[in-house]
């Protein structure tokens, strides 16, 4: 055998072993999904006690520097006359920032801190079975994933209310009958999952029905999977299973929408996922006719650590500002370019045209981007929300969705209707109020979190 033959043999030896290690994992989670919940809460509590020591390590460094700084307060000293004559100046820009963080405090919770590992309780047992379903190992997930998981299933507790306590928990040992499917479509219709979507799952269900008898088990199963397909369509049909930044280019996102529904809240959101994920990035605050948009997008431009190009003058006009944008992220090489446009009704034309100029411009100034106009919705809105969709879609050219405010409502099925009857692709959904607390979506983590039992 000659060295090329010997590799070959090697490389597919390795691929044998570690495709035989997955099936073991996921048959560990098949045959005893508490036991990979156990590997994977000891894998994350060693993780943490290595980051632990870790920063540890960091602080006494950062002591040894600060003691050796010490040295200098003679020199600092000598200088205390000069820095007396700018000290009115330091307090009156101290004022201001003052000032502008108040009148644009932070939501609760917004800062990135460092997460804790909670109990071992059935909220992280659920969200390790939902990682082990979709083939992770169990020192392949990390604790940002389970805390992720642990709120979108607290965030469609109001959602699920009326699937677990009117359907699920009713459906004892006996099989599917056309009055459960009665209940089901109530149910679909009331938590605004749409006319479309809910005759699609009927359908689909009452043919399974007629073939075979169908156990609650089963028929459990089977609703879930005419979900996600239902859901999964728009996704399928964009070709791209999950939206990120197509590296070494350009990439434009829009993110449009009505005032209130948490649009430049998203975007810094997305800001910040963009940064941790390695993009570099940049923001448009092309919001120029609310008042203290710009503010805010600055503010979340911060956060991030990510650069805001703005106009900072009444009612600037946005296209100049995306077009300046634009020109700054080909001179930076830029691979992610966020622009934060003006909160908008569908019964606005001027504004609609607004936005219709700002396509005009990016298409003129960057006809090799990779655009995404991305509609934030407020899921509390329900089937107007939906209504927002379709009447955005002719300006704004829609190539997705981002769901937000997923908790504290119980319209959370307002996502099916956007993908059957807006036929869009939803991209990210939003459960809190912190800066993580905005993922890409995935219908398998959504259904489950939705029809979670307690």
């Amino acid at each position: 055998m000659n060295m090329s033959e010997n590799s070959n043999s090697q490389g597919s030896s390795s691929m044998e072993n570690i495709s035989d290690q997955i099936d073991q994992s996921i048959s560990t989670a098949d045959d005893d999904p508490m036991e990979w919940a156990r590997q994977a809460y000891a894998n994350l509590k060693a993780q943490q006690e290595r980051d632990k020591i870790e920063q540890e390590e960091k602080e006494q460094v950062k002591e040894l520097d600060q003691s050796s700084e010490i040295s200098k307060e003679n020199v600092i000293a000598d200088s205390d006359e000069i820095q007396n004559n700018s000290t009115d100046a330091d307090e009156q820009n101290a004022l201001t920032l003052e000032s502008t963080l108040k009148s644009h405090p932070a939501p609760a919770n917004i800062q990135d801190k460092d997460s804790e590992l909670g109990e071992f309780d059935s909220t992280f047992t659920w969200s390790a079975e939902v990682l082990a379903a979709q083939g992770h190992q169990p020192d392949q997930i990390s604790l940002d994933e389970i805390n992720w998981l642990g709120k979108l299933r607290k965030g469609l507790e109001n959602t699920r209310q009326g699937f677990v306590t009117g359907l699920l928990e009713n459906l004892g040992d006996d099989p599917l009958t056309p009055e459960v499917l009665d209940d089901l479509e109530t149910l679909l219709l009331r938590a605004d999952a749409g006319v479309s979507a809910t005759d699609q799952v009927l359908d689909a269900l009452r043919t399974r029905m007629n073939e075979d008898i169908v156990e609650p088990e089963e028929g459990l199963k089977f609703l879930k999977k005419q979900l996600c397909d239902l859901i999964d369509g728009p996704i399928n049909e964009s070709g791209n299973e999950l939206l990120f930044p197509i590296k070494g280019k350009l990439n434009i996102w829009l993110m449009v929408g009505v005032n209130g529904v948490g649009k430049t809240t998203t975007l810094g959101k997305i800001a910040n996922l963009a940064v941790r994920s390695g993009f570099s990035t940049l923001i448009a605050a092309a919001d120029t006719f609310r008042a203290a948009a710009v503010d805010q997008v600055k503010i979340w431009g911060e956060r991030s650590g990510v650069q805001v190009v703005a106009n900072t003058s009444p009612n600037a006009d946005p296209a100049a500002v995306v077009f300046d944008a634009i020109g700054a992220a080909k001179s930076k090489g830029t691979e992610l370019l966020l622009v934060d446009t003006a909160g908008r009704l569908q019964t606005k034309h001027n504004l609609m045209e607004e936005l219709q100029k700002v396509r005009r411009i990016i298409t003129k100034l960057a006809p090799d981007a990779v655009i995404e106009s991305l509609l934030v919705l407020d899921a509390s809105q329900g089937q107007n929300g939906l209504k927002q969709a379709l009447a955005f879609g002719k300006a704004a050219s829609l190539t997705g969705v981002v769901i937000t405010k997923l908790d504290g409502t119980s319209r959370g099925g307002v996502a099916l209707a956007v993908s059957s009857e807006a036929n869009l692709p939803i991209r990210f959904i939003g459960a809190g109020e912190g800066i993580k607390d905005l993922r890409p979506f995935k219908s398998f983590e959504f259904v489950e979190a939705l029809l979670a039992k307690r």
